[in-house]
């Protein structure tokens, strides 16, 4: 028996839903690494590259939704592999030549990007050039080869949150590439099945507008997002004052973290601890403080900008839960923590560049060492009581 028209509009609908719960979903911000994906890359070949890659690009939803567009008006499979070539080549290119020279971008602000590039395809689906804007559309081929120039810059920023090897580097780029293309073509097989069951519906052409509509909002709303992230990680500041307030105005009591510029002046420190982070790699120094403890800091680097999360972890605690005190990227820091907790606390630095940084901390106050020596030399994985958190997404 033939499938009805209520068969297609309750599939066509519910495809529709979940693609709004994906968007509305923890995935909305597309391509974070969990904690757990980092730690398994570390001891991982190649093997466990290239199913990060299939996996990451199956929850970038931002990309399928792009690909989702391409396809859309496709019938045959020449254009079909024609379209899609030209995004894999686009974004390859950049995924490559950017992760390889250790390009980064603001992740918020290329994943805005990227939001408006679905909404620009969608856009040509519905032929909006010719009808709202009187011109005709641009070549599609080009546009897609640089769109997806774009697109492998953000795939590139978030492969690059991982601990790449520096002696095997190209191998596990191309490796992550190869399996962010097996993802991209296990989606697109997906989705042409869907297609191919609309195609052959009455209703079509008015689900093709509902579709393409959708992706226009979708791709606002994600944009919309992105730019709000971005905000947050530009004002953090202004950011961590609004959460101060609504911690007073519902009693809870607020972590005492404050900016000093006067404590990076002070000769008398009680430790000045040397941390050097090979290029391309990351370190956690954490110190053990009871509650209510003050610490004094002040750190800086020997130039370069590192990514920084300065954050506790309560003792005893199996959950994973942390608290993060500040996150920014800067070549220096100081301040004064009242500490929340008793427990482990301190810092989180990547190093992003080719080269290796050393960073020269200075603290004072209560607080019990973790380490043994002035210089650090151990791996942060082999540290009994620190834990490599997932603070960079």
């Amino acid at each position: 028996m033939l499938p009805t028209k209520n068969f297609y509009t309750r599939t066509f609908y519910l495809s529709v839903g979940l693609l709004i719960l994906c968007l509305f979903s923890q995935f909305s911000y597309a391509h974070g690494m969990s904690e757990a994906e980092k730690l398994s890359i570390i001891e991982g070949g190649n093997l466990r590259y290239m199913w990060l890659g299939a996996t990451h690009m199956l929850s970038g939803y931002d990309h399928l939704a792009f690909v989702f567009g391409i396809i859309f008006f496709l019938t045959s499979f020449r254009d079909i592999a024609k379209y899609v070539t030209a995004f894999t080549l686009g974004h390859s290119v950049t995924l490559i030549f950017a992760t390889f020279n250790a390009i980064q971008l603001n992740y918020f602000v290329i994943d805005a990007v990227v939001a408006l590039s679905v909404c620009y395809i969608a856009f040509a689906n519905i032929d909006g050039f010719r009808k709202y804007l009187n011109i005709n559309p641009p070549n599609m081929l080009l546009m897609i080869v640089g769109l997806g120039l774009i697109h492998g810059f953000g795939l590139s920023t978030r492969l690059q949150e991982l601990p790449l090897s520096g002696d095997h580097l190209l191998l596990n780029i191309i490796s992550f590439n190869v399996g962010i293309e097996l993802g991209q073509i296990s989606a697109l097989a997906l989705m042409l099945i869907l297609l191919v069951a609309w195609r052959k519906s009455h209703a079509f052409k008015t689900f093709s507008l509902i579709a393409n509509y959708s992706l226009i909002l979708f791709g606002g709303l994600l944009f919309l997002m992105q730019m709000h992230g971005y905000e947050h990680s530009t004002n953090s500041e202004a950011f961590s004052g609004a959460e101060v307030n609504a911690q007073k105005l519902s009693g809870a009591k607020p972590v005492a973290i404050e900016k000093s510029s006067e404590l990076s002046q002070q000769s008398q420190w009680q430790d000045s601890i040397s941390v050097t982070i090979p290029a391309r790699d990351y370190k956690e120094y954490k110190l053990y403080l009871e509650k209510d403890s003050t610490l004094n800091y002040a750190w800086e680097t020997d130039g370069e900008a590192l990514f920084y999360d300065f954050h506790g972890e309560p003792a005893g605690d199996t959950s994973g839960y942390f608290k993060s005190y500040l996150e920014n990227t800067d070549s220096q820091a100081s301040g004064t923590l009242t500490t929340p907790f008793a427990g482990t606390h301190g810092w989180y630095w990547k190093n992003d560049t080719k080269q290796p940084v050393t960073i020269t901390l200075n603290i004072k106050g209560a607080y019990q060492r973790l380490d043994t020596g002035m210089e650090i030399t151990e791996d942060p994985l082999e540290i009994s009581t620190p834990k490599i958190h997932d603070s960079i997404d």
